[in-house]
């Protein structure tokens, strides 16, 4: 299917947060956070979020996955599809609930284990950041030590993704190659060969597609994006419009009291000639007295 969305809240789900793929859920994880084959991780539990969002935004934009790792992390994987702005505030928020939800009342602070959250944004997100993947940490502002590795954010913008060379890739590479869209089924069989993780995805994608149920689903998930742009562009454009005609209309405001304010200096400089009396001058210019002893003065 040309044009398949891999980002799609009810595609990407099942791709990577169904128990029965866990397996591609690790790749993408290890590879996302550089694992090695020291510290990889080897096994996945995925928490129970399969309520449907009720919202506009939600339902459109915003999926999350969370999940507990081997060694006890606590991971959320969230994808962003429509433009965010405060997606910092809210990564950090999430990222905070799901750090906070680990003790139980009583519980001690030793029992906490570290918290990443890997935001996908099919948007530019960092202006000031030409990489495609950012990690955050927290850090000392003078020397740039880390205080704890308890907390990590990622932002993985798709659109500032672009593969340099394909027979060196890396796992976390193949991945966002996968969802951004860029390459062809034949280029993704070409990364498959070191990453076959990969070859799988492409296999359920197909299987996702022959579906018909699960094909319609993603079509009106699809139409309900498309729908939700052409209502915020038509919006803009609105206000645009909006926005023109008051600027105009408050340029001409301007413009006639500026003409008039000259106006009314050049009658002053008149009356002042004719040693007409400065308060007689401001009565009928609507200059100040001190204004008009200014003009008087130059």
């Amino acid at each position: 299917m040309e044009n398949f969305n891999r980002l799609n809240d009810l595609y990407f789900k099942k791709l990577l947060g169904d128990k029965k793929r866990k397996n591609l859920t690790l790749s993408f994880l290890n590879g996302i956070l550089n694992k090695d084959d020291e510290n990889y991780f080897t096994d996945i539990t995925f928490l129970d979020k399969d309520n449907e969002p009720l919202t506009l935004d939600g339902k459109l934009s915003k999926l999350d996955i969370r999940a507990d790792l081997n060694d006890g992390t606590q991971v959320d994987i969230e994808v962003q599809v429509c433009p965010f702005k405060l997606m910092a505030e809210r990564s950090l928020y999430y990222w905070s609930k799901m750090y906070s939800e680990q003790l139980e009342k009583g519980a001690e602070y030793k029992k906490l284990k570290k918290a990443i959250a890997i935001n996908l944004l099919a948007f530019d997100y960092l202006e000031d950041e030409q990489e495609w993947h950012n990690i955050y940490n927290l850090l000392n502002v003078k020397s740039h030590k880390k205080l704890t590795d308890h907390i990590e954010i990622h932002f993985l913008e798709l659109p500032k993704f672009t593969l340099k060379d394909m027979r060196k890739i890396r796992a976390s590479e193949a991945w966002i190659a996968y969802f951004s869209g860029k390459y062809s089924k034949e280029e993704l069989e070409e990364i498959a060969m070191t990453t076959p993780a990969i070859k799988e995805a492409v296999e359920f994608e197909d299987t996702f597609l022959q579906d018909k149920i699960e094909r319609r689903a993603y079509e009106q998930r699809e139409k309900a994006i498309r729908d939700y742009y052409s209502y915020m562009n038509a919006f803009k454009e609105e206000g645009l419009q909006q926005g023109l005609e008051q600027g105009l209309q408050q340029g001409l405001q301007q413009g006639m009291q500026k003409g008039l304010y000259q106006q009314a200096i050049q009658t002053a400089k008149n009356m002042l000639k004719d040693k007409v009396d400065i308060k007689l001058i401001s009565k009928y210019t609507n200059l100040s007295v001190e204004e008009i002893k200014k003009i008087n003065e130059e």
